[in-house]
């Protein structure tokens, strides 16, 4: 009663369902067989286990690192706690989240201070009298959180902070997220020779063929892909130095943008991210361990060859 797919059905607003198109035709079954859908396209696309992940283990890259890292998707979280409860404090941020930087976790700045407050005649103060003016030994804790743990990060904070009204500030970060955004690069363990590594794509792709432009080296180590239509990232791919770009759905007149800097190789959509599936599969299987989960075996590529 539950499918989990890659691409969704619906990629425009339905007004009506008559079963004109097969996008409305797959709905009115699900609906009438009580079948949820659940797509995870760019959600799947753009976090570093996801699709382009895969790839990068199938090119034989170690250690991929995100070709367009997202911005606007952190923040710095600045919080104020006495110094007896700093540590207590700072644990439940990292346990909800904060503090990760790259391939780095409890990641924190403190410095010691002096706060001061004075409670008014209905409050409760951890410590101090209300009515008198508190001077209070603190420490500042400054965190980064992402955008969508920053609720339960907060959450967290308003729990096991000690104070009555725990004083604490967000700041919207205009730093790039280096473990979030679009297409992967990285290095092969060895430069591999242009023709013997596109005829390797081809193989492990299942490819009816590659379509590529004239190569501009006669080895090649640095790679550069995107799952899907990728061709929105060929500047990043030139201005990461790679040697190839591998991603589908280059249109003819956007071969010429390669300008001599790097060889783009189209493998097509489908090919480029046909085994999604199996990611999702060991992820379920992982996760689930109960779930009764079939991994479909219908190919959807609409795209033949002869």
């Amino acid at each position: 009663n539950l499918i989990v797919a890659h691409h969704p059905i619906v990629f425009k607003g339905l007004k009506k369902l008559t079963g004109k198109n097969y996008v409305e035709r797959t709905v009115i079954k699900a609906i009438k067989n009580n079948i949820a859908l659940f797509a995870i396209h760019t959600n799947l696309d753009h976090v570093p286990t996801g699709v382009n992940k895969r790839i990068g283990d199938l090119l034989g890259i170690a250690k991929p690192r995100i070709l367009r890292p997202k911005e606007d998707t952190l923040n710095k979280l600045v919080v104020f706690v006495p110094s007896n409860h700093v540590n207590e404090v700072s644990q439940a941020l990292f346990d909800a989240g904060a503090g990760n930087i790259g391939d780095y976790d409890s990641c924190s700045f403190r410095t010691k201070g002096m706060g001061t407050f004075r409670g008014g005649e209905d409050s409760n103060p951890f410590v101090g009298v209300p009515g008198s003016k508190h001077e209070e030994e603190e420490e500042m804790i400054s965190v980064v959180v992402p955008n969508h743990l920053l609720g339960s990060v907060v959450s967290s904070l308003m729990t096991v902070h000690p104070y009555e009204e725990p004083a604490f500030d967000v700041f919207p970060m205009k730093n790039k997220n280096p473990v979030l955004g679009s297409g992967m690069v990285g290095d092969l363990e060895a430069p591999e020779a242009i023709n013997a590594f596109l005829n390797r794509i081809k193989t492990t792709f299942n490819c009816g063929s590659v379509r590529h432009t004239e190569p501009v080296k006669d080895k090649v180590q640095r790679i550069a892909w995107c799952g899907g239509a990728g061709s929105f990232l060929l500047h990043d791919a030139k201005l990461a130095g790679a040697d190839v770009f591998i991603t589908g759905d280059f249109k003819y007149h956007e071969f010429f943008d390669a300008d001599g800097a790097l060889v783009i190789a189209d493998i097509g959509h489908f090919e480029s991210e046909q085994f999604t599936k199996e990611l999702i599969l060991e992820f379920l299987e992982r996760n689930f361990s109960t779930f009764a989960i079939r991994l479909s075996e219908v190919n959807t590529n609409p795209i033949h060859y002869l």
